[in-house]
């Protein structure tokens, strides 16, 4: 390995050319970086990496509160809104669709921008749906208008598309699973801490002050936006390769891991946004109770999220979702027979418990994704980094296309809460409907990555795999 590379070059050095040609000038580019090489890990890789996602976990962290805002302010809607359950479920539904939608064009934002770059115009672009809110929260405002303004809150949710593809360049393979965990865990709690925010407003001043809530994120966008400029770096490489996301959306194990991701991250956020509109039209919570509760499910599920990159690196991605949506399933069931006996104890106790799962499949199944691109790229006949960089560039493309569509089973979440309310009066069909969902899900990762005679029997998740000898065309065994 060159000097040039183990150093990180940035284009204002002298000698920086990235691959392709093209000579960055100005900014905080680096042109070569290969985090697989362990000397140039333990000189400057690691120090860098963990900069650049400590700044990436804050940005994305404030990505998530905007974009679950409205699970806030509705509720500080009361009568006199005039908007009935199933209108203010969805009224939260709206930005986890835009936000599904507006993951995909910010993956290849990073590949045209830069990670960096991209960071501070996408931690900026959130102070529009917090100005938009703070104009139009008060009794009288038509629900045309609430919902106009909950859609351009979705922005938010497209953070976590090019948070999650920027990092996961940064990082080797063997660490992928506790860093993409770490970075999304810590955006995730940006769910809850809005959450906690709106109890506490609603505790203290009460329910007629929602623009407290909004005002305490101006000021925390701004410095995120300053801090992303200041210290984080852009990656060359990323940049050069811009149709990644064409290559990745041909692979079917790209539609494989959005069908489970639909199963986990659709969960979390889903149950995230809807959760203190179940406790009030199903249990009668007033808005205080309810915001008493809400936050602590999507706390939970928040912090294990690095607990399951960790043990997907340790015991492979595969097996722990498989685990995971059984433990789901059955999380559902008690959730069901709380909800037949109308036992709030009991209803609190299975869905927290599915927020928890949630969060820990999310983890396990981000983890598998850059061991499966890298896994192919071993049976392909590439070795070393050719290898690791094959691996980096479908799996970061991936990402943002299976993190778009794990979105959008948020959004069939507060759908079908919103149908099951307005039929039954009563969540229950819906949780039936997740439960048959998690059993799918489960039956997916067991034939593709589990089944014996699948292809590929080492772990994709340490970057190697064996040459096939039976099973399908294109089937991979990762146990990432």
């Amino acid at each position: 390995m060159t000097a040039e590379a183990a150093t990180g070059t940035r284009s204002d050095s002298p000698g920086g050319t990235p691959a392709g040609g093209r000579t960055r000038r100005g900014g905080r580019w680096i042109e070569r970086w290969d985090p697989e090489d362990e000397g140039f890990w333990r000189e400057t890789g690691e120090r860098t990496a963990r900069r650049n996602l400590a700044l990436s976990v804050l940005c994305e962290h404030i990505g998530f509160s905007v974009w679950s805002l409205w699970s806030v302010m509705v509720l500080f809607m009361g009568p006199e809104y005039g908007i009935d359950p199933a209108g203010k479920f969805f009224l939260v539904a709206v930005p986890t669709l835009v936000g599904g939608v507006l993951r995909v064009p910010y993956t290849f934002a990073v590949a045209v921008f830069g990670g960096r770059n991209w960071t501070v115009v996408s931690a900026l672009l959130l102070l529009l749906p917090v100005a938009a809110a703070a104009a139009v929260m008060h009794p009288g405002t038509s629900y045309g208008t609430f919902l106009l303004v909950a859609t351009v809150a979705g922005v938010g949710g497209g953070n976590f598309a090019s948070s999650m593809t920027n990092i996961n360049a940064f990082f080797p393979l063997r660490k992928k699973g506790y860093a993409l965990g770490l970075n999304a865990g810590g955006g995730n709690i940006g769910v809850p801490v809005i959450q906690l925010l709106g109890l506490l407003v609603i505790g203290t001043a009460g329910a007629g002050h929602p623009r407290i809530v909004l005002a305490v994120y101006v000021p925390l966008i701004v410095l995120a936006a300053v801090l992303a400029a200041l210290f984080m770096d852009n990656l060359a490489p990323v940049t050069n390769d811009t149709g990644a996301a064409l290559d990745a959306a041909r692979q079917p194990h790209t539609w494989v891991m959005s069908l489970l991701y639909i199963g986990t991250f659709g969960s979390f956020i889903g149950y995230s946004f809807a959760f203190g509109l179940v406790l009030q039209g199903q249990f009668a919570r007033t808005p205080l109770q309810a915001a008493s509760l809400t936050f602590i499910g999507p706390l939970l599920g928040s912090l294990v999220r690095p607990v399951g990159g960790r043990l997907a690196d340790r015991f492979g991605g595969a097996r722990i979702t498989l685990g995971n949506f059984a433990a789901m399933a059955l999380a559902t069931g008690v959730v069901i027979q709380a909800s037949a006996v109308r036992s709030l104890p009991v209803f609190l106790c299975g869905f927290i418990a599915l927020f928890a799962l949630s969060g820990l499949g999310n983890g396990s199944t981000y983890k598998m994704i850059p061991g499966i691109f890298q896994a192919q790229a071993v049976r392909r006949g590439l070795e070393g980094e050719a290898a690791a960089a094959h691996g980096r560039r479908l799996s970061g493309a991936a990402m943002g296309l299976i993190g778009a569509v794990g979105a959008l089973g948020g959004l069939a979440i507060n759908l079908a809460f919103r149908q099951s309310f307005l039929t039954t009066g009563s969540g229950t069909p819906a949780f039936v409907s997740f439960l048959a969902a998690y059993a799918v899900c489960g039956a997916v990762t067991w034939a593709v990555y589990l089944r014996p005679g699948a292809r590929g029997r080492r772990a994709a998740g340490e970057g190697v795999a064996e040459p096939a000898t039976d099973g399908p065309r294109g089937r991979v065994h990762a146990e990432v």
